[in-house]
């Protein structure tokens, strides 16, 4: 009998050590997430990753150009923020829009250079501000995939104020994976007619991987699914279904895909795995020797801008 309460008592214990143990590493796991996910997404918590300035003065010189000539537009977005972009349009009668989209922790003035580019070309220039970027409202970035809806809306605009309008995306990493993300939506306005990313990455998952790795020394499991968790209930979005990869089999238009091939923000090989999943209708792919993350069109400008400006010719008039 005495044996038998001592099995049972000592069966107790070792239940209540379990579910401590099991408590301890919910919470460890908890903090970490929302630490990770804080660091990453949450710019009022300290945080957002390694950024990267988009070009060098040759590019960055014309924030002020942009700035200064560009008009304001808003847009209330489909869950209730006010989203901020610039509006430059052209002197003339011109039915051609470019839709330009910056990168992580950019703005649309560091855009400028892109623009002055496609400015140049005879386009109308729209260069929205992603959530929680410069003026647009939102608590947390969210790497294109809730922007991909914003995207939609902003096009949608430009349709509402010219039904002739033929519109371009352009964007450049997170910039360049939302453009694919939006590619892959089926209400995108038929009035896009070619989408041109560059150095995007295939999925929120793979860059924060990557980002884990590199900042910490950490594999993804469990911190990752712990903060991709945390990001479902915070944000509304999981860092897989975040995915380029995953929109770009769904796009049905004209893709050009660029990179540099000693980017390592960015991995080069995330170039291959988006290119072979698009389901567009034409697809084509530019790779920039030398050049590091967002530095293509400074590393080899002749090439990149004639690989953009012939790719254009064939769906714009």
């Amino acid at each position: 009998m005495e044996e038998s309460l001592k099995r049972r008592r000592g069966g107790k214990i070792a239940l209540i050590v379990l579910a401590v143990l099991l408590i301890l590493i919910v919470g460890a796991l908890t903090l970490a997430g929302n630490y990770l996910f804080n660091f990453a997404l949450d710019p009022q918590a300290g945080g957002m990753l390694r950024s990267y300035e988009e070009g060098t003065q040759e590019l960055t010189g014309k924030s002020a150009w942009l700035d200064e000539n560009a008009e304001d537009r808003w847009l209330t977005s489909h869950d209730g923020l006010a989203l901020h972009a610039l509006y430059l349009p052209r002197p003339e009668t011109s039915h051609k829009y470019a839709v330009i989209c910056h990168g992580y922790g950019g703005t649309p003035q560091s855009m400028g250079g892109f623009a002055a580019r496609f400015y140049g070309m005879g386009y109308h220039i729209l260069a929205p501000a992603a959530r929680c970027h410069e003026l647009s409202g939102g608590r947390y970035a969210s790497m294109g995939w809730l922007e991909r809806k914003d995207i939609v809306d902003w096009v949608d605009t430009l349709v509402e104020q010219d039904p002739d309008a033929e519109i371009i995306l352009f964007g450049i990493s997170m910039g360049g994976a939302t453009v694919m993300m939006t590619a892959g939506e089926s209400d995108l306005s038929p009035n896009v007619k070619c989408v041109i990313e560059d150095c995007g990455y295939t999925s929120v998952w793979d860059e924060f991987a990557g980002e884990l790795d590199v900042l910490f020394g950490l594999p993804t499991f469990p911190v990752l699914d712990a903060a991709s968790l945390v990001s479902q209930v915070r944000a509304g979005f999981g860092f897989k279904e975040a995915s380029s990869v995953e929109q770009v089999k769904k796009a049905a238009v004209p893709m050009l895909f660029i990179h540099g091939e000693d980017d390592t923000f960015v991995p080069y090989w995330m170039l291959d795995v988006v290119y072979e999943a698009c389901a567009g209708p034409e697809k084509q792919r530019l790779s920039i020797p030398g050049a590091g993350h967002g530095e293509s069109a400074e590393t080899d400008p002749e090439r990149y801008w004639s690989t953009v400006e012939s790719f254009l010719e064939k769906y714009i008039n």
